[in-house]
């Protein structure tokens, strides 16, 4: 098979980034070429909520020469992601626009949790080594420039996961201002990293032990770079982290500059990325510290090469996924044992009827996830759980998922209580949360109860219609009524009309 010639093209908050790679299915990706340009957007954003014209500007130009490289190298097919300082400009729908027709690229704009999914690709991507690595409790610290992200897995698979606004540059630029030496800014920003981190502790490490860091983002590349001596590591004990640690606090922007190789602009972020793992590995009480080496370009690349099957990933993201909704679930006090029957229910219906909606495995998940999630509102308020239940989904990263998919999910469970909004959706996704909200409801109803009554029941198009049989000769009154109150939606929705029946036993 020809080898896919792709690019990755990373519009971050302190560069911007190309990556060339070829891809075949015999060798996998493998990097030909990597350029860098550094460009704090997120300067502008952090401090006036705009990207300026003239930097505006010269991400047009640098991103008009990256055109030429890709296609020099004949570049087939590209992403290109802009994350943090494009996403929270006010602005940022002129820049894009600005980009598309001056150089073709279409940038998109991802959320946080899409962004840090893609680079857990990459690090899956080294199936080995990751795959060994979380095997014992793992905190994976993705250090950016504009926020970092802590996501803990337990025994291969993710279980919770947090964004904290102390990337490094956000960091650097908010203490810019502030007159001080270089003892006192370090002082400060231990303080601000302390203060989220204890909070943190507090709510998803207890009983939690964490035997492995695993860092990724720009910064933490250098530092792995001089961590042990001269010689660049990928292993780091604890005990070696602090002695490099101890010795970088006490070395000027200029020391820095010369030892590590870097420009102003990076030695300032350097001393805020050391500070932060540093806390992270004594709050862990962690062992061993693994920098992979990956950039979020590498996660462009694996996300892309794994969707066109061109190369298989070994561990089970979609499995992450639902681990972490069901930890969400658990954390708001859900019933278990009706979530469990409630799944079991709408995954049958979804694939009973799959030629009546007409939807993908994607969209299975999503549904998946909201009914793992359709009660959490309950924990708010028993009188309103529907809109308490939209505001956490809202209010929660789900890794994996985007923003989109995320209020998908969020007004299923609304209109699993409450009655559907037509026109209070946003055009295009009416038809899906339709869909997806109708197979909800009926596979609710048939446990009103909370009881388990018609675990046993059986599905199938009979007649036009969607037959659902128990044998269960329990009163199913609750349950026969609540189904009849939901089956005129799922009619209109879906197009066939459900039927629920009870044999009786002689």
């Amino acid at each position: 098979m020809a080898a896919h010639m792709f690019a990755a093209i990373d519009v971050g908050s302190f560069e911007l980034e190309l990556g060339i790679y070829e891809i075949t299915t015999k060798n996998g990706i493998r990097e030909v070429d990597h350029l860098r340009h550094v460009i704090a957007l997120g300067k502008d954003t952090y401090n006036t909520g705009k990207i300026s014209y003239e930097l505006a500007d010269e991400t047009c130009a640098v991103l008009e020469d990256f055109v030429g490289v890709m296609k020099a190298y004949g570049v087939t097919e590209y992403r290109a992601y802009a994350t943090s300082a494009m996403r929270e400009a006010k602005n940022n729908q002129i820049v894009l626009d600005q980009i598309r027709v001056r150089t073709g690229i279409e940038v998109k704009i991802i959320s946080n949790s899409e962004q840090r999914f893609i680079s857990y690709k990459a690090i899956a991507s080294k199936a080995a080594e990751f795959d060994k690595t979380i095997q014992k409790g793992t905190a994976i610290v993705d250090v950016g420039f504009g926020s970092m992200q802590i996501s803990l897995f337990d025994k291969e698979a993710l279980v919770s996961t947090q964004n904290l606004m102390l990337g490094v540059l956000r960091i650097r630029e908010l203490f810019s201002t502030i007159p001080a030496e270089a003892a006192v800014h370090q002082k400060l920003i231990e303080e601000l990293v302390d203060n989220e981190l204890f909070t943190f502790r507090k709510m998803y490490l207890k009983e939690r032990d964490i035997k492995n860091i695993i860092g990724i983002g720009e910064s933490v590349l250098y530092l792995a770079k001089r961590s042990d001596g001269e010689k660049p590591a990928t292993r780091i004990s604890a005990e070696q982290f602090q002695k490099f640690y101890d010795r970088l606090i006490g070395l000027s922007i200029d020391q820095v500059e010369e030892r590590f190789g870097v420009n102003e602009e990076y030695a300032a972020l350097l001393l805020p990325s050391a500070i932060i793992f540093k806390r992270i590995l004594e709050i862990t009480g962690a062992e061993m510290f693994w920098v992979p080496g990956i950039r979020l370009c590498d996660g462009i690349v694996a996300e892309y090469a794994d969707e066109k099957k061109l190369v298989k990933l070994s561990h089970n993201f979609e499995e992450d996924i639902l681990v972490a909704s069901r930890n969400m679930s658990k954390r708001y006090k859900c019933h278990t044992s009706h979530i469990q029957i409630i799944e079991k229910y709408v995954l049958d219906i979804f694939d009973t009827t799959k030629r009546f909606h007409g939807l993908g495995q994607r969209e299975r998940l999503l549904l998946r996830i909201a009914t793992i999630l359709h009660d959490c509102g309950k924990f708010i308020s028993m009188k309103n759980p529907s809109q308490c239940a939209y505001y956490i989904i809202m209010a929660t990263e789900i890794i994996g998922l985007s923003h989109s998919e995320r209020t998908i999910i969020a007004n299923v469970v609304r209109y699993n209580v409450e009655e559907f909004g037509y026109n209070q959706i946003r055009s295009g996704e009416t038809i899906l949360i339709g869909k997806l909200t109708a197979m909800l409801r009926l596979a609710n109803a048939l446990d009103r109860s909370h009881n388990l009554k018609l675990s046993d029941c059986r599905m199938a198009v009979k007649g036009g219609q969607l037959v659902i049989t128990t044998d269960n000769s329990e009163d199913i009154t609750l349950e026969a009524t609540s189904f009849l109150q939901k089956a005129d939606f799922f009619e209109e929705i879906m197009g066939i009309r459900p039927v629920l029946k009870q044999k009786r036993r002689v």
